[in-house]
């Protein structure tokens, strides 16, 4: 750690009276020092984190702490203060403060430092040496490991250093070492007081049996612990609860997953232990292992504070008998979901209802992409009776331009052929794993047939996914498990799904289906204007979010077939138009109000004008994230600008994505930039307005600073984005 803290990172006589003015006067000195480039840039990723949840702690402890871009190297600033500052712990201010500075991609071995730094934190001779050091140097030199703890009463070695030997500690996502080895390998980064303690990832803390335990041996528990930054609280609780196990005389084994990645707990630990401890504040991954056990699920700074409360609390559960639901059948350890994987297993039927659709049209929008592109390439080179051409196979010159036409729209057709079997198929793959992607994809192939186009599609996705989910709950004899996902699973579903589409569903939808479209190839005058006022708001609303997916997903699915009306056709170019309005008004903004926003935001809107022209609406998120308040209904009112102004002058889209680089392919490509460029200034426009009339928050800088800077973000008031 000798790189991360050296003394003139370390402020002994800290002065600042709020928790932004300390982290202000932390990263001053890392800007100093040359660890941090961008000083307001930096405080705002802070911000952020705190936003989340305060960094306080029980025992006057505060860690600010974040990954951010604009960090050079691991960092490690330390303050003390005289009044203490409020961090928001339970117990008061906090007087020790530790400014904890993460590049983006920190190297596993560095945050596995830092890691060890958070747990030293728990350990009382360690926080009352800091609290004494008389100097800098000193401070550095205990906080580095170079100085072994000396308190009143004390012995001097109660708690070594923190990863003095930067060598010691194994990456925490080598999967292939054991839990022992890793244990080993990084125990010598944690105190020589709590060796015997696992100190990292799978490690356990051996205890004499408890007269009130069974004969058979201790009373076992595992846990998890994790943090939104997964540096400091992850590994804190992870202490706590085994130190906390230690004199409960339990053993306790903690998987810490941390930013640096995990190691998974043994399957035999997991299977042998009698209850978990979820400390958690990001979901718990590869939940599953752990069903079937008395659980605590609680947040990580419980983890923290409280660790002897929950150890007692699932002890308690387990002599009453509480247990979680067992893992389904068929699954095996870290099973679930791709959802399941990435959600909790709290979420209503509605949120994953929504996770299941995104999930097929993540895997669909690919196809589109690629088969519109090719699509439009080749009626640009060929000429819009391209699509009547005999197949390349029986008729291709190299030297003529009108077989390369063919060839791309040929090309093209082959891909949008994909769209709803990808499309059924991955909506299974998001509620049933693997086995949901034959009857999928076989259901998405029967909605083509029917010509039950894209609503045929969502229904074959949820069929399939919902049988082969009741299939997986059906009780089978061992003997037969082995050939459950290859054979009797596709089997059973594909033929249900395909009844059910051709016998029972199929004829509704496809009417359906094509009462739509004659709904939008007759859509004219008013009609059309205000169905392009709403798409432009909603493409505008989360900015890559559901609601802008619902949006482009409605539009290419008028033009995924291989004759598209004109209807459809404006609507897609209605909604690339609005797609593009959010990143270039920001990039717009920031060009002529600059002091209204931070040196980040400036540069961000620098990228934003590429991003925008490239139809990419998630390049106004970073604008969105820190003011959603005044950028979203300003983007909204845009980008409804922007789409009914496209209806109106009858601008028509061939190809579902390129923004600027597809106007040769535009219908009434001048008027198609018209309609744009009035809804990228009305976004502006409302956005410079909304900006200039609000208040500096108290204790900001005035907008007019020395440098042209602005109000710094970190400590703006912390609002949450609509959608990220």
């Amino acid at each position: 750690m000798s790189d991360m803290i050296t003394a003139d990172l370390v402020d002994l006589d800290l002065s600042a009276d709020t928790k932004e003015a300390a982290a202000r006067s932390l990263a001053e000195r890392m800007v100093a020092q040359g660890r941090v480039t961008d000083l307001d840039g930096f405080l705002a990723d802070v911000a952020a984190r705190e936003a989340q949840m305060p960094t306080g702690l029980d025992g006057g402890i505060g860690i600010p702490h974040c990954r951010s871009a604009h960090v050079t190297e691991p960092t490690l600033a330390f303050g003390r203060s005289a009044a203490g500052i409020d961090f928001g712990a339970p117990d008061g201010p906090a007087d020790l403060i530790f400014l904890i500075a993460a590049p983006a991609g920190a190297d596993d071995a560095h945050l596995t430092i830092l890691s060890s730094l958070a747990r030293q934190l728990m350990n009382a001779d360690f926080t009352a040496a800091l609290r004494s050091v008389p100097d800098a140097e000193g401070a550095a030199a205990l906080i580095r490991g170079d100085e072994a703890p000396r308190v009143a009463g004390g012995t001097g070695a109660a708690s070594a250093a923190p990863a003095a030997d930067d060598s010691a500690p194994a990456s925490d996502d080598s999967a292939e070492v054991s839990d022992d080895s890793a244990s080993a390998s990084q125990d010598s980064a944690v105190a020589p007081g709590a060796a015997s303690a696992g100190a990292t990832a799978g490690s356990t803390t051996p205890t004499p049996t408890p007269a009130d335990s069974a004969p058979a041996g201790p009373f076992r528990i595992v846990a998890v612990t994790s943090c939104p930054t997964g540096i400091a609280h992850t590994y804190m609780a992870a202490e706590s609860l085994e130190n906390a196990g230690r004199e409960a005389g339990v053993e306790i084994t903690v998987e810490p997953q941390g930013s640096a990645g995990f190691t998974r707990l043994d399957p035999a630990v997991i299977a042998a232990a009698d209850a978990v401890i979820f400390a958690h504040d990001v979901p718990v991954r590869e939940k599953d292992r752990f069903a079937g056990k008395p659980t605590v699920d609680v947040g990580v700074k419980a983890g923290i504070n409280r660790p002897a409360e929950l150890i007692a609390e699932v002890r308690a559960k387990a002599a009453r008998g509480e247990a979680t639901a067992p893992a389904a059948a068929g699954r095996g350890a870290g099973a679930g979901t791709p959802v399941e994987r990435t959600g909790d297993s709290t979420e209503g039927y509605g949120t994953k209802l929504r996770k299941w659709l995104m999930s097929g049209v993540s895997y669909m929008v690919p196809f589109v992409a690629a088969g519109g592109l090719l699509i439009a390439l080749g009626f640009a080179i060929g000429g819009y009776k391209i699509n009547k051409a005999p197949s390349v196979m029986d008729h291709f010159l190299w030297t003529q331009a009108d077989s390369w036409g063919a060839l791309l729209f040929q090309i093209g057709g082959v891909a949008f052929g994909f769209l709803v079997p990808v499309l059924a198929g991955y909506i299974a793959y998001g509620m049933a794993d693997r086995p949901g992607l034959v009857p999928g994809f076989v259901g998405g192939a029967i909605s083509l047939t029917i010509n039950a186009g894209f609503l045929g599609g969502l229904a074959a996705g949820l069929i399939a996914g919902g049988v082969v989910m009741a299939v997986q709950r059906v009780r089978i004899p061992a003997a037969l498990r082995g050939i459950m996902p290859v054979v009797v699973i596709p089997l059973i579903s594909s033929a249900i799904v395909g009844f059910l589409m051709f016998v029972v569903i199929g004829k509704p939808i496809a009417s359906a289906q094509k009462a739509m479209t004659d709904w939008l190839n007759g859509l004219t005058g008013t009609n059309a204007v205000l169905l392009g006022a709403l798409l432009g708001l909603m493409m505008c609303f989360d900015l890559g979010g559901p609601v802008n997916k619902v949006a482009y997903t409605f539009a290419t699915a008028g033009i995924a077939v291989s004759d598209p009306g004109d209807s459809a056709m404006k609507i897609m170019a209605a909604v690339m138009a609005a797609g593009m309005v959010p990143p270039l008004a920001m990039a717009l903004a920031t060009t002529v109000r600059g002091k209204l926003f931070t040196p980040t935001e400036r540069e961000n809107g620098k990228a934003a004008w590429v991003l925008g022209a490239s139809f990419i609406s998630e390049g106004a998120i970073p604008f969105a994230a820190a003011d959603p308040l005044r950028v979203i209904p300003s983007s909204m009112v845009g980008g409804a600008i922007t789409g009914a102004l496209s209806m109106t002058f009858g601008a028509t889209l061939r190809a579902p994505h390129g923004g600027i680089f597809v106007v040769p392919l535009i219908g009434n490509p001048l008027l198609y930039l018209v309609a744009i460029a009035a809804g990228v200034c009305a976004t502006a426009a409302l956005v410079v307005l909304l900006k200039g009339l609000r208040k500096p928050a108290p204790g900001t800088t005035p907008p007019e600073t020395a440098n042209g800077g602005t109000t710094p973000t970190a400590t703006e008031p912390k609002e949450q984005p609509v959608a990220a």
